[in-house]
């Protein structure tokens, strides 16, 4: 993952999408984003979308329903190919996936929550769980490394990532190839990403 991490650290240093990752960082449901970059023949992708168009809810996970959500949520992120179509012409193979579910609502900044530790004793004070689900804004996060015998043949993402998570509305796409800088939004009335040459 080191050198996945590096090409995307590339994405973040680019000055025309800077104003843009800003704009990203914002938590809003329905909105995903996808971090391309393409270095020869290796492709990195990092992948991030609210809990609520993953799984449906952003509380914290406590009945086993809920936590089999995450569990088979996680699972199907750990395969971008099946969610990102990539042109078959470019034969691009996975070597590396990793998804996590990462919870925003840490309790380590609530001063009003500094006594309790576990989310199930909080008879005191009945707001809470609408503190939660205003607070704790859960996001899944993936990176992936692929590997493509002719990267130079992928001119096109289809994303059935909206066919498997009906929650999800749009993804707003950056990608960084030896060309340039280039972002895209994604919707799923036209799921298919067209790469300028």
């Amino acid at each position: 993952m080191k050198h996945t991490l590096s090409i995307l650290a590339l994405i973040s240093a680019c000055p025309a999408l800077a104003q843009e990752t800003r704009q990203l960082d914002a938590h809003e449901h329905g909105v995903g984003t996808l971090n391309i970059a393409i270095d020869g023949p290796a492709i990195a992708m990092e992948f991030h979308a609210p809990g609520a168009d993953i799984v449906g809810f952003e509380y914290a996970a406590t009945r086993d329903e809920d936590i089999a959500a995450i569990e088979d949520a996680l699972e199907t992120l750990e395969a971008p190919l099946d969610l990102f179509a990539l042109s078959t012409g470019a034969n691009c193979l996975l070597t590396q996936a990793h998804a996590v579910l990462n919870d925003g609502d840490d309790h380590d900044d609530h001063d009003d929550h500094d006594d309790h530790d576990d989310h199930d004793d909080h008879d005191d004070h009945d707001d809470h769980d609408d503190h939660a689900h205003e607070e704790g804004h859960t996001e899944f996060h993936a990176e992936y490394a692929l590997a493509c015998d002719s990267p130079v043949s992928l001119t096109a993402i289809t994303f059935t990532y909206f066919e498997v998570f009906p929650n999800a509305q749009e993804v707003e796409v950056q990608m960084i190839t030896a060309a340039g800088a280039q972002a895209y939004d994604v919707v799923r009335d036209d799921p298919v990403l067209v790469l300028e040459p």
